[in-house]
């Protein structure tokens, strides 16, 4: 396969993701599908869990994918941008993808390990808007049964569980295809894109 072709091959699904990552990070605004929770409540104190304020899916899976993603996809063109500057500069633009992944997929796992902010009741039975699983170092994602201890967003843990683990793989490919173009960008700087040569 030609380097040019295996541009294509790469960029197509990077577009995908980008937009996937950018979708479950604005569905973390708003658990249990309600618009309230990503308001400060009465007392001023965020109701929001903390990584998702971080935007790791949209900035760093979503906008730092999504750039590179269109270059790659440029470069695979055949005539003006398909050529071995063009590649040259691929390999730039998918370093900036591997960043971006790398970020999304370490506020991902952040998120995933501590757990969602939610209303639950302290030791002294006191209703408390706060993390319950922060140092639970991600073992309650393997007991469901301590998942009920969050009363409010309705079923808020397994609503940041799923678009997490959704960010975890997303960030994951990324960053897998990311380097695949790194190495490819490589290639073509060198032999040439062999855009044209069919």
């Amino acid at each position: 396969m030609c380097t040019g072709a295996c541009a294509k091959f790469i960029a197509v699904p990077l577009y995908v993701l980008a937009l996937v990552s950018v979708i479950c990070n604005i569905m973390l605004f708003f658990p249990g599908f309600e618009t309230k929770y990503a308001l400060p409540d009465k007392d001023g104190k965020d109701m929001l869990t903390e990584e998702v304020k971080y935007m790791g899916g949209l900035i760093g899976g979503g906008i730092m994918v999504l750039i590179p993603a269109i270059h790659i996809h440029l470069t695979s063109a055949k005539g003006c941008c398909a050529n071995r500057c063009g590649m040259f500069l691929s390999i730039g633009f998918a370093a900036a993808g591997v960043v971006g992944a790398i970020y999304s997929l370490s506020v991902a796992g952040l998120g995933m390990a501590n757990g969602p902010m939610c209303l639950y009741l302290n030791n002294d039975l006191i209703p408390t808007w706060g993390t319950p699983f922060a140092n639970s170092s991600g073992s309650y994602l393997s007991d469901t049964e301590k998942w009920e201890i969050c009363k409010e967003p309705k079923d808020v843990v397994e609503f940041n569980v799923g678009l997490f683990s959704t960010l975890l793989v997303a960030a994951c490919l990324e960053l897998i295809l990311c380097l695949i173009q790194m190495v490819n960008g490589l290639f073509g700087c060198i032999c040439g894109t062999c855009a044209g040569k069919e």
